[in-house]
């Protein structure tokens, strides 16, 4: 038996993968032993190092530097969202007037590190008489790095779409801003939308950047409550405990994704990228005829008068 890209393993294969797999488990597993071992002979398990977690305000103190991390990661992923849809569709404008300035926009903003950026807009703005929150420089650096990620992911599910999808919609009349906005951006956003989300993982994880610039987010404060001397500097507890919330939100944000991800792929109105389909399976571009209104239109050889 074999697939189409390629063979089936047979038994040397088989065995062969399962002793790889078991070598690769089990040097994972000393990495992970000799890291724990060396916490334990250090004494980053000793009750010294983990007092400063008995006391309430130290978690309230965490729990508001969670809040500032989503508080960040919200505002930065919305607008992030919002310019990289404005990017896409001025970079797949049709007009080189249009697409040239929007194009330069994007390969500059990718090319400038989300660091860098931050500190352009806290430290170098005031040189010239603008002062920004680190909250605002934050945000600012993060909507302007994903955005322009973002919209060539947007691009580029737009550009995989077959293209008869946009010549029906020329065909029954719309603009191209109807296309894009009824055909096609819905359907690139179903196809890319893995790519969207982990993107967004991303968003989440580059807020812990804004420590450097003195926004007081979640490493923020494992810095600071690990510089602590009266506690023992818990620097390693503190950072395990960081590093364990920030795993908890981004499997957050990917379980609502993938729910998300499944409820598009059952609607209705989902379609393929295959060239066929199976019989009474509708498109988005059918859909969009039909709501716009009878009359008949030609479905090719053997398609009949194609009554709506």
């Amino acid at each position: 038996m074999s697939s189409v890209l390629y063979d089936v393993p047979g038994p040397k294969a088989v065995a062969r993968n399962r002793v790889i797999a078991v070598v690769t488990i089990l040097l994972v597993a000393a990495v992970i032993g000799f890291f724990v071992w060396r916490l334990a002979a250090t004494g980053q398990f000793t009750a010294e190092k983990w007092y400063a977690f008995t006391f309430t305000n130290v978690w309230i103190n965490v729990a508001k530097a969670a809040g500032n991390t989503l508080a960040a990661f919200g505002a930065a992923a919305v607008g992030a969202l919002v310019f990289g849809f404005v990017l896409a569709i001025g970079r797949l404008s049709d007009h080189a007037w249009v697409r040239a300035p929007f194009t330069a926009v994007i390969e500059v903003l990718r090319a400038i590190p989300v660091l860098v950026m931050m500190f352009l807009l806290y430290y170098g703005l005031p040189v010239v008489g603008v002062r920004l929150e680190p909250y605002w420089a934050v945000v600012i650096a993060l909507i302007a790095y994903n955005g322009s990620v973002l919209a060539e992911v947007i691009r580029a599910g737009v550009e995989s779409l077959p293209r008869g999808q946009k010549e029906a919609g020329y065909a029954i009349g719309l603009r191209k801003s109807g296309v894009m906005r009824l055909v096609l951006l819905p359907q690139a956003v179903r196809t890319m939308m893995p790519v969207i989300i982990a993107q967004l993982v991303v968003t989440l994880k580059d807020t812990a950047l804004g420590y450097i610039i003195t926004y007081e987010e979640l490493l923020f404060y494992a810095r600071f409550i690990g510089s602590q001397s009266t506690y023992g500097s818990p620097i390693v507890p503190a950072t395990l405990i960081v590093a364990a919330i920030y795993i908890a939100l981004c499997l957050l944000l990917s379980l609502v994704a993938n729910r998300v991800e499944k409820r598009l792929r059952r609607s209705p109105r989902t379609t393929g990228a295959a060239p066929s389909r199976p019989l009474g399976e509708t498109t988005d571009t059918e859909l969009i005829i039909a709501q716009r209104g009878g009359g008949k239109f030609n479905l090719g050889a053997g398609g009949g008068d194609g009554r709506i």
